[in-house]
């Protein structure tokens, strides 16, 4: 045998060990997130999270919605946190220097007169060029700043901001109403909480009504469906997962809370990533780190927000490529984690796990999809050999998927018709042939383009929620 047919053979089984080893510590969340989800819905069974924050302990909040070129959707995402229910809390929209109707349609919706806001810049962050108050909506303040980006226009929310937490939603985004409720105890129960956040589903061909998803409908587009289940497995076992072992990395930049004090003292969003939501959870780690504090990151999978996906093949592949680089601009970014026993289960296995699977996953995965191809096709693997490859790379993946779905249907069962679910089950294992690898390699392109230094965001269409927008109940307090 040549050299050259041992180094291909060699490859070949070290890209089985890979995914052994992927798919059997996602299993092993898998087994961890059941039991989480089992316990919590028990809690939730016997638990109204509205009245109980009917009390003194409940802190208030500031909701920050940044916005650019958001005229089709803004309307809706407002009046969907404006429906709330929240013992007190303030919306803040900030227009970082749209260049479509964004500023009109929210002075049109909202009857937005001029307001002279006491704040301190404690973030730097980009010229403000005033700020707006709703007279329907007194709890509604929208700022109006030059362009620097989603992280400056965050920024300068919070330097806006007037309450102990915030809370971060993309203007594309509705919040289910009790959601805050249901993450900020987590905040109210346990001192040492300093961001939180709560599941991601699709809201695409759903059923909105008053900035409110009044009906869950399986989108029938192709794109949309595989991220339906990508989502669920993310979420309902990934970060629900990582979460209980104390080693949660990332919170949806769709919906997460902070501690404000927290997120000031680490110096806010950065402007140099594309994966600002992660840098920001990992860097506020060091820093309360640094500071000798306690800490807590939480995850909870019943809070939900809903958000639009690409439904575009371009669209799709320039959100993972733009993921991968943010991805490693904030592990790089704060390397110090990792294998650094003083941060425990974050830098001891969700660190390493992120490094060498997340990161260079996609290397690895499509050279050893191409290594295993020519393989075959030369001869050089038997057929026991190719079936325990399959099995590695294919079969467990679809085990993973199928357990996602089983999950959301016996806890959550947002998705309650027959065919759905059916249909959802063609697709988690479909993925498994084929999304996954093309996922794999949109995350390669992902790499290239952080080597090449490519930092561009990309577009992605937005389509309005409803074709018109209903403003809830007036809130006067």
């Amino acid at each position: 045998m040549s050299t050259w047919a041992i180094v291909l053979i060699f490859y070949n089984v070290f890209v089985i060990f890979y995914f052994i080893g992927i798919n059997g510590i996602y299993l092993l969340l898998v087994l961890i997130s059941w039991r989480g989800l089992r316990d919590q819905r028990s809690i939730d069974r016997v638990t109204d999270s509205y009245h109980s924050f009917r009390s003194e302990f409940y802190k208030p909040l500031s909701v920050i919605i940044p916005a650019y070129n958001e005229e089709a959707t803004i309307a809706e995402t407002a009046y969907s946190a404006l429906a709330l229910r929240y013992p007190e809390f303030e919306i803040i929209v900030v227009n970082d220097g749209s260049r479509d109707q964004t500023l009109e349609v929210l002075k049109e919706k909202f009857n937005l007169d001029k307001y002279s806001r006491d704040y301190s810049i404690d973030i730097p962050c980009g010229i403000i060029h005033g700020t707006y108050r709703s007279k329907d909506y007194p709890n509604l303040v929208v700022v109006d700043k030059e362009n620097g980006g989603k992280s400056d226009a965050l920024n300068a929310g919070i330097n806006v901001s007037q309450f102990p937490l915030f809370c971060n939603i993309d203007s594309d985004s509705l919040i289910d109403p009790d959601s805050l409720l249901k993450v900020v105890d987590l905040f109210a129960k346990d001192w040492r909480t300093i961001a939180a956040g709560g599941t991601i589903r699709a809201a695409n061909d759903c059923r909105i009504e008053d900035g409110k998803v009044t009906e869950v409908k399986l989108s029938p587009k192709f794109w949309v469906r595989f991220q339906i289940v990508e989502y669920m497995r993310a979420f309902l076992f990934g970060r629900a997962g990582w979460s209980a072992i104390g080693g949660l990395m990332i919170l949806s930049g769709a919906f997460s809370i902070y501690r404000r004090k927290a997120v000031v003292k680490a110096g806010g969003y950065r402007l140099d990533t594309v994966g600002e939501d992660m840098e920001l959870v990992l860097r506020v780690q060091r820093v309360m780190k640094k500071l000798n504090r306690e800490y807590r990151v939480v995850f909870l999978p019943d809070p939900v927000c809903w958000t639009q996906v690409p439904e575009s093949y371009r669209g799709l592949q320039t959100q993972r490529r733009r993921w991968q680089r943010g991805l490693a601009e904030s592990l790089f970014g704060n390397f110090e984690i990792f294998l650094n026993p003083q941060y425990g289960s974050t830098g001891m296995i969700s660190y390493p796990f992120f490094i060498f699977y997340e990161f260079l996953g996609p290397v690895i995965e499509i050279t050893g999809y191409l290594v295993f191809l020519f393989s075959v096709l030369s001869g050089l693997l038997n057929p026991p050999f190719v079936i325990l490859f399959l099995t590695a790379a294919v079969l467990l993946g679809i085990l993973l998927s199928t357990s996602a779905l089983l999950m959301e249907e016996i806890y959550y069962r947002r998705y309650g018709r027959l065919r759905e679910v059916l249909i959802l089950f063609v697709f988690a294992v479909a993925e498994n042939f084929f999304y996954r690898q093309l996922h794999a390699w949109w995350r390669f392109r992902g790499i290239i383009d952080l080597i090449f230094k490519k930092r561009t965001w990309g577009t992605l269409e937005r389509q309005s929620f409803t074709e018109t927008a209903k403003p809830p109940v007036k809130n006067t307090g």
